[in-house]
């Protein structure tokens, strides 16, 4: 049996190290299906162990850590590795290295720290028995999403986990605590591009036109009607353009518009139905107005879910590591994330780690210039995985 002391001990131990991983995978950040420098950076620290890996989607790497015990059990702990194309704002000694591209969203937090935790379980594998399959994961950001492409390469065979566990960086959340939230947790999302044609002309003779940013402005209106008027209240659903360009001028109306969206929502069968609506909807609106308007849907992440059993014995666990008024509930997040493909296929759990420290300037948003950590939170990320992996595998 492995004592939370032990493992908190070997947390200490890495901890400084942690610490330079994940400032070091800060500094030099790769964008989606780019991540070559992280994956060598990973793969050079498990070798180091003689922790055995193989390649995936690419960049992807998977590691397995054997315990020494008989035992068939396996669990897989899943990290991403890419950034975002965000100019970094902060000045810190490991700022972005790589101008217009950043950890804005804490995958270097991800991934440190299931290095630090990969240390941890090498460590104790003459104590334990089952196998820890660690997924260093490509492309969270950007669709398909690199878990759909690891999910269909394999990642989830040979062996076979019977569960899957991951974490994301809160600053929302105090650094030191932890998150949870059993069932339906964050939304699916769907990008929406729309191209609305019509004739370009004069603004002075709007009668010898038919103008598209008329049209576009009545389609994004009419558009929230899908939400408002079509959608059961009781089931959360968001619709947002953020891009709208008409390359038009003063006195110049445009021949055409084009707009970029996003729809989410946490119910499979609305989700099909509310994009059909949509795009009968602006179609028809178009057409009616003497234009045309050509409506594409790039489907995107599923609804993530956390199995409610597993959740419930991994909040245990964390309760039992960290205390239980460092652990807190966590309300429906409509952001998306690509860990929902394993959840749509095998148990999950996502959790989230608290990294806001008001005195340490942390409590900046993810996708933002100036978001960062508290680094007393890689105390917390790799010990808690390392004991809950345990924990799951009965030891």
């Amino acid at each position: 049996m492995i004592d939370k002391e032990k493992i908190q001990a070997l947390s200490g131990e890495i901890f400084e190290k942690v610490v330079g991983f994940r400032q070091h995978i800060h500094a030099n950040p790769e964008l989606s299906y780019k991540e070559f420098e992280t994956s060598a950076y990973i793969k050079s620290h498990l070798t180091e162990w003689g922790i055995p890996f193989s390649d995936m989607a690419n960049t992807g790497v998977v590691g397995l850590i054997k315990g020494d015990l008989v035992s068939d059990k396996v669990i897989a702990l899943r990290a991403d590795m890419d950034a975002l194309p965000i100019l970094e704002a902060n000045e810190k000694p490991y700022a972005s290295k790589n101008t217009g591209v950043m950890h804005a969203c804490g995958h270097d937090v991800h991934s440190s720290s299931l290095l630090g935790t990969a240390f941890i379980l090498n460590s104790l594998k003459a104590e334990f028995g089952g196998t820890v399959k660690l997924i260093f994961q490509p492309a969270e950001e950007v669709l398909p999403g690199g878990a759909s492409i690891m999910i269909r390469e394999g990642v989830l065979d040979n062996p076979k986990p019977q569960s899957i566990i991951g974490q994301h960086v809160m600053p929302l959340i105090e650094s030191g605590k932890v998150g949870f939230r059993s069932g339906i947790y964050m939304a699916s999302t769907d990008e929406l591009y729309v191209t609305v044609h019509g004739k370009g002309g004069h603004g002075a003779q709007p009668h010898q036109n038919i103008d598209p940013v008329l049209i576009a402005s009545h389609i994004i209106i009419a558009l929230q009607q899908i939400v408002s008027r079509n959608a059961d209240p009781r089931l959360p659903s968001v619709l947002s353009f953020g891009k709208v360009q008409a390359n038009g001028a003063t006195n110049i109306i445009p021949n055409e518009v084009k707009m970029e969206g996003t729809f989410r929502t946490l119910n499979e069968d609305w989700r099909k139905e509310a994009k059909r609506l949509m795009k009968k909807m602006a179609e028809g609106i178009a057409e009616s107005m003497g234009g045309s308007c050509d409506f594409r849907i790039m489907n995107g992440y599923p609804f993530l879910i956390n199995e409610p059993q597993l959740t419930a014995n991994t909040r245990t666990h964390a309760e039992d590591y960290l205390g239980k008024d460092n652990v807190v509930d966590l309300d429906i997040w409509m952001a998306a994330e690509d860990f929902a493909y394993y959840s749509q296929v095998t148990d999950a759990c996502f959790y989230r780690l608290g990294t806001g420290n008001e005195e340490k300037d942390t409590m900046y948003s993810v996708h933002t210039p100036k978001f960062d950590i508290d680094e007393d939170a890689l105390k917390v990320s790799t010990g808690l995985m390392a004991y809950v992996a345990l924990k799951q595998l009965g030891n």
